[in-house]
Parts: C-alpha cells; structure tokens; sequence
C-alpha cells in the first residue's frame, strides 16, 4: 500500500532549487513519526536533497539513471513502475516521499496522503498535485502548535482516497 507524505504551501509549492523553503521542526518531527520503520520511496533528485541516507527506513530511489548507486544496504535503487508494483501491493504501508515527479507517476496508486499545510504561499518550481474534492476526504485535522520554533501557521491533514461507486 501506497501513501504520500508531503509539505506543501497554500498554493501547492513544495520546493525551489530543490530545497525546501521554510523551516519547521513540528513537520520533521511528524514525516519521522510516521515514515520510520517503514519503506520510503523518493526520486533521485530528493534521495541528493537529503545528502544522506534516512535512518531506520529503507530508502527506494526511483531514478531514470542507470548509472546511479548507493553503496548501502539500506538503499534500494529501481528504475521502472514494475520495481514500484511490490511496494503497491504490498499490505504494509510503504510512503512516497517526493519529488514532485514522483507523487505525480504514483499519485494513481496511492490510499492516504499525510500532507502538512502551510498556510502561507511561496514562490518555487515544484509543485504538488491539486487534491481533488471528487477524489480525496479529509479523515484528520490536526492545528499546528506555534511557538519560538514553529513560526508559521500549519496544519496537518490526513486524506484518504474516496471509494469508487
């Protein structure tokens, strides 16, 4: 089973430069909650972003490059939607981690999304998909606590795909 663990702004930014573009602790706090112990699928460009591999989680890196490797056990490099369809149908829940590449191509695979929301807008170059009404129900809402470390307004929110009628 498939799930996505985002931080996104108001209006759907998610990076620029392939950074991040604010700082808050309250959201790193809750992606190592719920992604450690578990599998967490990334592309190539996220996995250099991080600069190291996660700890207690086994990383798959979702890469067009067949060159690229990571000299760790912890590291599982794949290159097609065929290496992906284990981690899909697997009963576990294994999280997509971004980029915006790769919550696009497994976005249509995908059951709960746990998406920080920020409540300010941001200029970037990456982007989250719209989450549609039609498609996705808010099953959890939860207000981000400001204090001298948390300096932006959040909330986080669990969406859980709608049943097909």
């Amino acid at each position: 089973m498939l799930s996505i663990v985002v931080a996104k702004s108001k209006n759907n930014i998610i990076g620029k430069d392939n950074q991040l573009l604010w700082y808050l602790p309250a959201d790193r706090k809750k992606f190592n909650e719920i992604t450690t112990n578990h599998v967490v699928i990334m592309g190539r460009k996220t996995f250099e972003s991080i600069g190291r591999v996660l700890p207690d989680r086994k990383s798959v890196v979702f890469t067009n490059n067949p060159d690229f490797r990571v000299d760790d056990e912890n590291v599982e490099v794949v290159h097609s939607m065929l290496e992906i369809k284990q981690y899909i149908d697997d009963e576990n829940e294994n999280f997509v981690i971004g980029g915006a590449m790769i919550y696009r191509l497994l976005m249509p695979y995908v059951n709960k999304m746990y998406v920080t929301e920020i409540n300010e807008e941001y200029e970037g170059d990456t982007f989250f998909p719209r989450i549609s009404e039609d498609t996705w129900e808010v099953v959890e809402r939860e207000d981000g606590i400001l204090d001298e470390y948390n300096d932006l307004e959040y909330e986080f929110v669990v969406y859980k795909r709608k049943k097909e009628s």
